[in-house]
Order: structure tokens, then C-alpha cells, then sequence
């Protein structure tokens, strides 16, 4: 058993030395910032949506991939429960409104996919408008994709066991336990009317226009990895040469500039009494 122990040992250090994620992370996030300036001269369009089961990593992967860019170019829509007036109109209404002009990369965390998932198990519509809506989905994604819009979808999938390790996780750390909604406690008790859900979900909105990519997120940094450089290489863009501005000189202090001296409220530096106390 030690043998084995120390074989398996060996692998993970070998593995460990062929892939660093943080330096994986790094490149690839340079080159969201090269798709961003080719996306914004280009005036290219572009819609990813993340689907998936609760606790799978959806909120970790769009963090990374909006850490080192600019959120007026790449916007996050997470749209909350719809209100009243919003619920007496076309179920597409509410998103369309919020579909990217020229320029812009928009990731619906969540989307018109709450309807076949969320929406239909929980009762909040009814099954011959969730069965309607898989029947219209592929329509009104092609609508989408032929105006010109560049649509990825990506579903993160997790296991039984990781889920309920993550929900824990969250139980017990105070500052993950918002991440825990009553929705996330019935999806753990409903697995499985969910697992259903999302099969046929998956089966009838899986077009050639508007695939469906699956995401295995049981390690987390490697599903961020994987599914960035997935959505790199699935838009052809180019680097764009950057203008190095002039910056010119600074302008020089007026002779008559007097330095105000009213009072003004200045945040105190807690970093002196925290480095005291420890």
C-alpha cells in the first residue's frame, strides 16, 4: 500500500510541475484582454450563457473571466425574480432588452433557461409553458444568432457528493453562507427531479446554430481554465496592435496656486493599530 501511496504521490507532483493554474489563469486572461480590444474595434456581438446545477461554479468562472477586463465591454446580466408587470409580459421580453449592442460581450448568469430548470420544478410556471418554451428556445436563439450574434452556452455539472461538500462548506463559513439560498436547499433535495429537467433541457435546446457545452466543475480551477480557453478559442479574433499613448508633460504648479487648508474628513489608517495588534 505505501508503494502505491508513493506512486500516486509521484503522479500528483508531476501533474502539479505540467500544470500551474495560476500561470495558466494569468495567460489566458491576457488574452481576454486582447479579445476584449478586437471585440470592441471590431464591434463584434457576443452572448455566453452559463447554466448549471447550484454549487457547480458558475459564479467562480465568470469572476475570473471579469477580473482583468472592462465591464463596459464585458456585461453581466443576473437578472432577479421577475416583477409583477414583468411577469404579464412575453417570457423573452425581459432578456431581450438586455442583449449587447455593437462592442459588447454580455454573460447571462442564469438566463431564459430559468424556465425549463428553476421555474418549472418549483412550480413558478406550468409544465405546458416549460414544454412550450423548449419547443421556441432553438427559434429564437437562431433569430439571435443569425441578426449576427455570436452565442455560447455552457452547463456546469457537478457531482452528488462535491455538491453537498460545497453546501457545507457554505454552512459553515460566514462569509460564503449568502451564497446559500432556499433554492439551493430544494435543488439539493430535488436532485433528481432537477437531473430530469436538465436532460430534456439539454436534448431539446442542443442545436447546431446553439450548442450546449458541458463543463465537469468537480475541481473548480480546472473547469475556470478549461471553459475560458473554450470560449477563447471558440471566437476568431485577432490581437489588435495597442496605441501607446503620448502622454506629454505634466503642467507645471500655478505661481498663485495656494494649497486649500479648510478641514477635510480623512479615512483613518486602521492598517497601524492591526499591525500593532498582531
Amino acid at each position: 500500500m505505501n508503494q502505491l501511496h508513493d506512486a500516486d504521490h509521484e503522479i500528483g507532483k508531476k501533474e502539479k510541475k505540467l500544470w500551474n493554474y495560476d500561470k495558466e489563469l494569468k495567460r489566458l486572461q491576457v488574452e481576454l484582454a486582447h479579445l476584449q480590444a478586437w471585440v470592441k474595434d471590431s464591434g463584434m456581438r457576443v452572448v455566453i450563457i452559463f447554466e448549471g446545477r447550484d454549487a457547480a461554479g458558475k459564479g467562480g468562472v465568470i469572476k475570473r473571466i471579469l477580473e482583468k477586463v472592462s465591464p463596459r465591454v464585458f456585461r453581466v446580466v443576473a437578472l432577479p425574480a421577475p416583477t409583477e408587470r414583468e411577469k404579464s409580459q412575453i417570457y423573452m421580453q425581459r432578456y431581450i432588452a438586455h442583449l449587447p449592442a455593437a462592442g459588447e460581450i454580455v454573460i447571462f448568469d442564469r438566463s431564459w433557461y430559468n424556465r425549463p430548470g428553476v421555474d418549472r420544478i418549483m412550480g413558478f410556471c406550468s409544465e405546458k409553458k416549460a414544454r412550450r418554451f423548449l419547443e421556441l428556445a432553438p427559434r429564437f436563439e437562431a433569430a439571435i444568432v443569425e441578426s449576427g450574434v455570436l452565442l455560447l452556452k455552457y452547463f456546469l455539472i457537478v457531482s452528488e457528493e462535491e455538491q453537498e461538500r460545497r453546501f457545507k462548506k457554505r454552512i459553515e463559513d460566514p462569509l460564503r453562507q449568502w451564497k446559500l439560498s432556499p433554492m439551493d436547499v430544494e435543488s439539493y433535495r430535488r436532485w433528481w427531479d432537477y437531473t430530469q429537467a436538465y436532460d430534456e433541457m439539454l436534448r431539446m435546446t442542443d442545436t447546431e446554430h446553439a450548442p450546449w457545452w458541458i463543463v465537469p466543475s468537480d475541481d473548480k480551477k480546472r473547469a475556470r481554465v478549461n471553459c475560458i480557453a473554450h470560449i477563447l478559442s471558440s471566437i476568431p479574433y485577432e490581437r489588435i496592435a495597442f496605441k501607446i499613448p503620448d502622454l506629454g508633460k505634466r503642467q507645471k504648479r500655478p505661481n498663485d496656486y495656494i494649497e486649500d487648508q479648510s478641514p477635510r474628513h480623512i479615512v483613518p489608517d486602521i492598517s497601524r493599530s492591526a499591525r500593532h495588534s498582531n
